[in-house]
């Protein structure tokens, strides 16, 4: 690196420095009090002016965007103040200055101290995001826990008269504002809930300072809120006010009035409207199911199984001519098979029989063919002739005599002769 290079420029620098500070949690949220000074800046809705230190010379610049809507006071030249902001470094003039979130006047300022204390605390405990109950679309018991004689009863019930007259309303009185408040409070939320005869609970007060506020930032009020069982609308001061209740009920009203028509998400005129018109799709949802139902029964009737109902069974009575053919054709085929065994066995027989007659066959033929040598008819093929009288072979001339009928046997047939002479042969 060079010697130049060591040397940084006033925007890298300031850039640097930048990052620092946006990077340490220590300068992310600081509290701080002085005087207002330089007050004369502002910029449409944002408010420019320096904080100096009332016992030095110190000062710092300060902002706050969106004032009218943040302040419940008018800052005014040289007023001691409470603030809570960031600390900042504008880069193109390397200052740095404190965007404020709050701002009160000074003799306030530690109760806005505890109070963000406290609900950093609950926060980071988790108790502010716990799962929200829903509120009953048609209560049957509110209770409000408020004051007696203040304005807000009277706003609650005239709206709920108004909007849900079903809903009965009952007041549980409550000290408001002062160190009794929140342990009545308190008091009479458990009895309500304990009770278990009611759907929905409304507390709250009117508008006022926040030291008239201050019961419902109570650590103990707000715990016992969260836990209850039923839902619970938190409904103190004005708008723009922010205590502990609200964060930990199931949902903030800005006034009473709202408080109410939250509690009855409906009126009794959208409920009646909404049954009409739910009788009226009820009706023609009805005519819808009627006719497809009707329109079904017309096709089943007209249907050809309702006009011929031999249709039923003719695929039936098909199955049952194929099953019969199929069975008479395996019934054949198995017959066939079996005529076919029987032959083949026939056979083996007769070739075993054939086998075993052959020997005596053969000695047969052989003695045949021996008699056969010897037979009176073989030796006729040879010129000789056999010579019967009386069906008796003649073997000497002695038996025949003259005019003697006599029969010839040749070797291809017979014949009669008769006799002419006779000679033997020891007259020759």
């Amino acid at each position: 690196m060079s010697e130049t290079q060591k040397y940084l420029t006033i925007s890298a620098l300031t850039s640097y420095l930048k990052r620092k500070f946006d990077a340490d949690p220590y300068l992310e949220k600081v509290y701080i009090t002085g005087e207002i000074s330089n007050i004369g800046r502002r910029r449409g809705r944002h408010l420019y002016f320096s904080i100096k230190d009332p016992n030095g010379g110190a000062v710092i610049a300060a902002a706050m965007f969106s004032y009218a809507s943040r302040l419940k006071f008018e800052p005014e030249e040289g007023m001691k103040i409470n603030a809570i902001g960031r600390i900042q470094i504008y880069e193109p003039s390397g200052t740095y200055s404190i965007i404020l979130e709050q701002m009160t006047p000074d003799g306030v300022g530690e109760l806005f101290l505890e109070y963000e204390q406290l609900k950093r605390k609950l926060s980071t405990e988790g108790l502010f995001d716990l799962p929200k109950k829903r509120l009953p679309v048609f209560p049957k018991k509110i209770a409000v826990v408020t004051s007696p004689t203040g304005a807000v009863i009277e706003d609650i019930a005239r709206t709920v008269q108004r909007r849900f007259p079903s809903a009965q309303v009952v007041l549980f009185p409550a000290v408001v504002q002062g160190e009794k408040a929140a342990p009545t409070i308190i008091k009479q939320i458990l009895r309500i809930d304990e009770s278990g005869e009611y759907d929905t609970l409304i507390v709250g007060r009117g508008g006022g300072s926040i030291e008239d506020l201050w019961a419902f930032n109570d650590e103990k009020l707000a715990r016992v809120i969260a836990a209850v069982q039923i839902p619970v609308i938190s409904s103190v001061g004005h708008e723009t006010d922010n205590t502990l209740a609200d964060f930990v009920a199931d949902r903030r009203a800005a006034t009473p009035t709202a408080a109410a028509e939250l509690a009855t998400p409906v009126t009794l005129e959208q409920v009646v409207s909404r049954l009409n018109e739910l009788q009226i799709r009820l009706n023609l949802r009805m005519k819808q199911l009627i006719d497809v139902r009707r329109q079904r029964v017309d096709r089943m009737i007209k249907h050809v199984i309702f006009q011929q109902p031999d249709r039923l069974y003719i695929a039936y009575n098909q199955r049952v001519d194929q099953l019969s053919h199929t069975l008479m054709q395996v019934m054949q085929q198995r017959l066939t098979t079996a005529q076919h065994q029987l032959m083949t066995l026939v056979q083996r027989q007769l070739q075993v029989r054939q086998i075993l007659l052959q020997r005596p066959r053969e000695q047969v033929q052989l003695l045949t063919a021996k008699l056969d040598l010897v037979s009176p008819l073989k030796i006729l093929t040879r010129g000789y002739v056999l010579i019967e009288k009386d069906s008796q072979v003649v073997r000497t001339i002695k038996v025949i005599h003259k005019n003697d009928t006599i029969n010839l046997r040749l070797s291809d047939g017979t014949a009669k002769a008769k006799i002419i002479e006779t000679s033997g042969l020891e007259n020759e």
